[in-house]
């Protein structure tokens, strides 16, 4: 692999960095937005699950249900 002098690499870096496509604030805030949406559902699918499962496992074992 060869070897590039810094003033090259950093020529590399700006070029790559220039090549990015960034979101718009609102892009970020939908995103934001739906990230949120879905930790709140896998917590409630969590907290169902697991109420279930020590439902079941208090029925079971005879203590509880």
């Amino acid at each position: 692999m060869a070897k590039t002098n810094p003033f090259e690499f950093m020529q590399q870096v700006r070029a790559e960095g220039s090549k990015v496509t960034w979101p718009t604030r609102k892009e970020t805030m939908v995103t934001t937005g739906m990230v949120f949406i879905m930790v709140i559902l896998a917590a409630l699918y969590f907290l169902v699950v697991d109420q279930i499962l020590r439902w079941g496992v208090g029925f079971i074992l005879g203590f509880g249900g």
